[in-house]
């Protein structure tokens, strides 16, 4: 796999996540059929909560990889400015 495509990867999932997130907010703030379901629908709501932080955890991989990316390409920079 190409860096490229892991990166694309790696923010499918992150966005996949950001969603689950929100998407368990709603439910726990917003819909009645989940206030309804009582202490099954606060499982379900926060169940969305729990996998969308663990499904954003790549941002700090992206942010690592960017960083890294632009570390070598400065050194390679002063390198090829002395000789």
């Amino acid at each position: 796999m190409t860096n490229s495509r892991v990166m694309t990867l790696l923010k499918v999932v992150m966005f996949s996540g950001l969603c689950l997130i929100i998407l368990g907010i709603y439910l726990h703030l917003f819909n009645q059929t989940i206030d309804e379901m009582g202490v099954q629908g606060i499982v379900i709501s926060a169940a969305c909560v729990a996998v969308g932080m663990v499904m954003s955890l790549p941002t700090k991989m992206i942010i690592t990889f960017i960083l890294v990316k632009r570390e070598s390409e400065h050194t390679d920079r002063v390198l090829n400015n002395r000789i």
